[in-house]
């Protein structure tokens, strides 16, 4: 190998490490807005293990939590365009715009969208007691019983929290919100019987749904979900509601767009191997692995449908 490649990075196709254009020995970071633990951190470690072994060099996840992953976003638009950080894209990278009253970074144009890795549905459960066993039967006990019923919401602006907004307004319904502090509070209530209504991703509360702690009565996909069959979807009683959380990935704007190929064609590689969708399968999700023509596409109609339902019930995070 050349002394001109090895400066660079630069590894020709059909050596041992698959091509990657950053410099050499640079550890690349993969970024994630939340604390280590809940599901965007486990989807960006499987991410960043199976990088690290498709270049060959150190990809290591960095957790800036805070501000619905605001600070997170705020890094990788303010860091360096040369690939080395990836940002993992949430869906606040489509609500927050619109939840927070001022963003210091611009969500569409400081970032490159690469790929869209996996989707995760939310399910819809009640508490055992409560006399419904469909989403028919809760939209007809809750028409007949105006403000009796209460939602456990796992944080404001959050995917579930927006899920059960749009529920609402398709079914013509309503019910108290009672708002948590994340999803183990909301669904600890849910299993005490304290709140008759949590909707949260699946990752969280198939378990509790599965050992029948709680009932679910739909899942908030179109069609029966691969990975969790057993649950129908809400769409069957109320067609075309669909609300998906999700985890992309996405590098500062202006990266040359060598090196967004290079991550691209990586990360669509990645996303067909058998061990990282093993893997996804066991946090209930599935991936997609679709490129940045899919994932910006994407992006844009997911801000066209939170974005008007955010507006129009003017549901904000802060002042």
């Amino acid at each position: 190998m050349s002394a001109g490649l090895l400066a660079t990075g630069l590894v020709p196709l059909g050596s041992a490490r698959a091509q990657r254009v950053f410099p050499a020995g640079q550890t690349v970071k993969v970024i994630v807005g939340f604390p280590a633990g809940g599901s965007q951190d486990n989807v960006g470690r499987i991410v960043a293990d199976r990088l690290s072994a498709h270049w060959g060099v150190s990809v290591v996840v960095e957790n800036i939590a805070g501000a619905g992953s605001n600070i997170a976003f705020d890094r990788v638009a303010k860091g360096p365009a040369d690939g080395t950080q990836i940002l993992i894209v949430p869906p606040g990278l489509a609500t927050n715009q619109f939840l927070y009253p001022k963003l210091a970074f611009d969500p569409a144009a400081d970032f490159t969208p690469l790929a869209l890795v996996a989707t995760f549905p939310n399910l819809l459960c009640v508490r055992n007691s409560l006399p419904v066993s469909t989403m028919a039967e809760l939209i007809a006990f809750a028409r007949a019983n105006p403000g009796k019923l209460n939602y456990g919401s796992t944080g404001i602006g959050t995917t579930p929290h927006l899920a059960s907004e749009m529920l609402k307004r398709m079914a013509g319904i309503d019910f108290a919100t009672v708002h948590y502090r994340g999803s183990a509070p909301a669904v600890n209530d849910l299993l005490a019987g304290a709140v008759d209504v949590v909707i949260d991703n699946t990752t969280s509360i198939v378990p509790h749904a599965r050992a029948g702690s709680v009932r679910a009565l739909g899942i908030s996909t179109r069609a029966r979900w691969p990975l969790a069959p057993e649950f129908v979807p809400i769409a069957d009683t109320l067609p075309g509601y669909e609300a998906l959380a999700f985890t992309g990935i996405a590098v500062r704007a202006g990266t040359p767009a060598e090196i967004c190929d290079s991550i691209e064609t990586a990360l669509k590689a990645v996303c067909g191997e058998a061990v990282l969708k093993q893997r996804m399968s066991t946090l209930l999700a599935e991936v997609v692995g679709s490129g940045s023509s899919e994932f910006a596409a994407f992006l844009a109609a997911e801000r066209a449908k939170w974005g008007k339902l955010i507006t129009d019930l003017k549901i904000r995070v802060g002042n």
